[in-house]
């Protein structure tokens, strides 16, 4: 076994391939933290991590891994044990989602969301919580804007996403007095591989959401921020904020229907 008296502290962040996750690599990187990344695409994985170290920064552990594999949390743990390393922060950035009726989805793959989005990240926390609880540091789950509402046309994903704020609240309540900062970091639209992996139009995606979209990277600034000041939600970009507050206000009989309209514009 792993002697981990020695582990160096180093923030965990899965997803990292591309998009958020990869830049939220990058700001940890920056901030003076040891990293490791995690994702099925290694090869993306050690470009990022060749990109890290030659700014200067200690380049990352590379964990070549699918979250959804049977014991990946413990094949996670271990690569990080082998590695010295100990999780002082885990973000918990992977996550994808589907568009369509639920009755159209293929089914298989609506369940491995929920075990992705869901199970997995509430697994991961509580496998790393001791870790992050003796190392004061922190978690940060990124949901979506989508968190606040219904979505017709993208019911399971939006209902995963419920759940990861939900419980990143509450967990930020009952870790406070730990030391532990918990954050749910939830974004409107972003441009990353998000879009096509759930079946998007490029094109009536830009019309629906253009004025919406924060770029990756001030997405990740903006939820390291959040988390290291100890910020329980961190929406990026005023027009996301606006329509999470618009969301709460609506009577839903109103709402769903506009939703919905949404998301076929972006179809």
């Amino acid at each position: 076994m792993t002697d981990l008296s020695n582990a160096r502290p180093a923030a965990v962040i899965t997803g990292a391939s591309e998009g958020i996750g990869a830049e939220l690599a990058r700001v940890f990187a920056e901030k003076g933290h040891e990293t490791a990344i995690v994702a099925r695409r290694g090869d993306r994985l050690e470009a990022l991590a060749d990109e890290i170290a030659a700014k200067g920064a200690r380049r990352p552990a590379v964990v070549e891994l699918d979250l959804l594999a049977e014991g990946a949390v413990e094949t996670l743990a271990a690569r990080l044990a082998d590695a010295g390393l100990s999780t002082q922060y885990l973000v918990n950035n992977a996550g994808f989602g589907l568009i369509g009726r639920i009755d159209e989805l293929d089914q298989a793959e609506q369940l491995a969301m929920i075990d992705l989005n869901i199970r997995a990240l509430t697994a991961l926390t509580l496998r790393f919580m001791p870790s992050v609880t003796a190392d004061k540091g922190g978690v940060l789950n990124v949901a979506s804007v989508a968190s606040f509402m219904p979505g017709p046309g993208f019911a399971v994903y939006y209902a995963t996403k419920a759940f990861v704020r939900s419980f990143s609240e509450a967990i930020a309540e009952e870790l406070k007095p730990a030391g532990v900062k918990v954050s749910c970091l939830c974004p409107g639209p972003v441009i990353t591989g998000f879009q096509a992996r759930a079946g998007m139009s490029f094109e009536g995606m830009m019309a629906a959401v253009k004025p919406a979209l924060v770029p990756a990277d001030e997405v990740a600034r903006q939820g390291y921020e959040g988390l290291m000041a100890g910020q329980r939600v961190v929406i990026p970009g005023a027009v996301n904020k606006a329509m999470v507050w618009s969301a709460r206000l609506s009577p839903r009989a109103v709402l769903l229907p506009l939703l919905g309209a949404a998301q076929m514009k972006r179809s």
